[in-house]
């Protein structure tokens, strides 16, 4: 265990040091953070509404990696709120997670969102209070590190794990999302269908209905599902029938996406912050 825990430190460093270097290196111009028409519109969806959203990051890193948040709207609220962890705030002396009203649906500087998980009505009311506590609680608010994490992965799954409305897990392609709490070796899975064990999200595996079988080495995740037939593997992602949660909410409509963007100018509208997260990110 020792000897494992000099090469997770050796390799970290490094994996810290390639993300600092890049991130600084180079002079990022936001690519496209307009938004992507994913998410309904407020003043058409007076519901609560929970989304989980993911999109490739830049550089080269969006071969590997995707970058998760979550976004929220209240019932009757006619703005959202977006949870996510952003690795450049620590280089303002800010605590990574980032809560901010703003475009649910927002490209990831040129890269298209991909909706994880669409909740809405009574079940998203009584998420969302247990979602802002659940991001209040993370246990890296001051720490940052692309790879194995703890990242913007590792924080959506942490808060998928602590609401039991949210019953679905990250895509493959989430890394970062196989550390749990604060370097647990064994653990529920993210559906809280099954179990996982995971090294420092370096080496695990979990098996769960919602899951399937899956392997995670090196950060890297390959696996099966079995209720709904496919394969998952890094890079690629998944393969087969779509994904999605065993306890489906019967108040969530079919049609779950919006057919207009959301304007930025809407969220100026209401007393809250706006976001000022828009730039690029170490990972993410």
């Amino acid at each position: 265990m020792t000897k494992l825990r000099k090469l997770f430190v050796a390799t970290s460093a490094v994996a810290s040091v390639i993300s600092t270097s890049n991130a600084t290196a180079q002079d990022w111009t936001p690519a496209g953070r307009t938004s992507a028409a994913i998410s309904p519109l407020p003043e058409k969806e007076s519901r609560a509404v929970v989304q989980v959203l993911a999109a490739r990051t830049v550089r080269w890193r969006k071969y590997f990696a995707v970058h998760s948040w979550i976004a929220t709207k209240e019932k009757d609220a006619k703005f959202y709120r977006v949870y996510q962890v952003i690795g450049w705030r620590l280089r303002r002396g800010q605590d990574v997670v980032s809560i901010e009203t703003d475009l649910p649906d927002r490209k990831w500087f040129g890269h298209l969102p991909e909706l994880i998980y669409d909740l809405r009505g009574k079940k998203a009311e009584s998420a969302i209070p247990k979602i802002h506590a659940a991001a209040l609680s993370y246990p890296y608010q001051g720490a940052y590190r692309a790879w194995p994490g703890p990242n913007s992965n590792t924080f959506v799954s942490h808060i998928i794990r602590n609401t039991p409305e949210i019953g679905v897990e990250l895509p493959p392609t989430a890394i970062g999302k196989d550390w749990m709490g604060k370097g647990d070796l064994v653990g529920l899975s993210e559906s809280k269908t099954g179990v996982q064990f995971s090294l420092f999200g370096l080496l695990g595996m979990t098996v769960g209905l919602g899951e399937g079988v899956e392997m995670n080495v090196l950060g890297l995740s390959f696996g099966v599902d079995v209720l709904r037939p496919a394969i998952k593997l890094p890079l690629i992602g998944r393969l087969g029938f779509s994904d999605a949660s065993l306890d489906q909410d019967e108040d969530s409509p079919e049609t779950a996406t919006a057919k207009d963007p959301i304007s930025p100018e809407k969220l100026m509208e209401n007393p809250e912050k706006k976001s000022s997260d828009d730039r690029p990110v170490s990972l993410d």
